[in-house]
């Protein structure tokens, strides 16, 4: 059975792990200056903790699986730690990147192991975290012959992973990043989108932000429902997102770049809300229950 080495136990990470777990596998990570909710992630999915040095040792592929914003830091400290190692006798096929970052980030990810016997892989997860009858699909990536590892990330399909391999004309490192983000532009955008629509509408008046939320239950019945879903679920990982949104805005580049620089100013605000005062917070998840109340009234 493979050993895979899952960083970190967040949300996404620990959920991956489980499902790994269920189905046979052996997954390491380590909580080195982790909160104790992601120690009682790890352990409730079943993941073994143990030190950066030991995991080189044990797993066949390392998933990263971090804020964007340290993406290029915790795939640095790998690589200064296989440095200290014999590269021949380590099981370690491939150190596989999965965040949301721009793929010119992802390109300095792989030039990392360039050099060394440890393949690369360019992973986007696409999806929620796993739950009982539905999958997040990583689509992977490689540079030019490196097949082998990229069909060998592929076989871990069998065990609980969706995996989808970018291939066709001018396939390389950067796409499956590159598709990522296309989705996010819709899916995280969208959340920025009606946080800033909710907040200014408040600005205005509370009473504009319930007339705005009436109007929208009456001519924006579907996008009120996504409102409903999303924005509850944003607040706690708005921290994640400004990242998100700056690697997004390099990727667009031109003035299109500004939208995405706009929203990682939001998702910032609100944040910092979540640490400070939290009259932001507040406005937005009294809004989300209006928008219930509406749409219970409306059926």
């Amino acid at each position: 059975m493979p050993a895979i080495t899952v960083i970190s136990a967040g949300a996404m990470g620990s959920a991956i792990a489980k499902r790994l777990v269920q189905s046979g596998c052996t997954v390491y990570t380590n909580l080195d200056n982790r909160s104790p909710a992601a120690h009682q992630r790890a352990l409730d999915a079943g993941m073994i903790n143990l030190p950066l040095e030991t995991l080189l040792s044990k797993s066949n592929f390392i998933l990263s699986i971090v804020p964007p914003g340290e993406a290029f830091a915790f795939a640095q400290k790998i690589r200064n730690t296989l440095g200290a190692r014999s590269g021949s006798t380590l099981p370690l096929r491939a150190f596989v990147d999965c965040n949301a970052v721009n793929p010119e980030t992802v390109k300095r990810i792989g030039g990392l192991f360039s050099g060394t016997p440890v393949g690369f892989i360019d992973a986007g997860i696409v999806g929620t975290p796993p739950r009982e009858g539905w999958d997040p699909t990583f689509y992977a990536c490689s540079e030019p012959g490196a097949q082998d590892v990229l069909e060998e990330f592929a076989a871990l399909s069998q065990y609980g992973l969706k995996v989808s391999l970018l291939k066709g004309e001018g396939a390389g490192i950067g796409d499956a990043s590159s598709l990522k983000l296309c989705e996010s532009m819709m899916k995280k955008g969208s959340i920025g989108l009606f946080m800033t629509m909710m907040l200014t509408a408040h600005r205005s008046s509370p009473a504009t932000a319930d007339a705005l939320m009436k109007e929208l239950s009456i001519s924006q019945p579907a996008l009120m429902s996504r409102l409903i879903q999303t924005v509850p679920e944003g607040i706690p990982k708005a921290y994640r997102f400004v990242a998100e949104m700056e690697g997004l805005a390099e990727f667009v580049g031109g003035g299109e770049a500004d939208v995405f620089m706009g929203f990682a100013r939001v998702f910032e605000r609100v944040a910092g809300s979540l640490q400070g005062d939290g009259v932001d917070v507040e406005t937005l998840r009294r809004g989300v229950e209006q928008a219930l109340e509406l749409q219970g009234t409306s059926k």
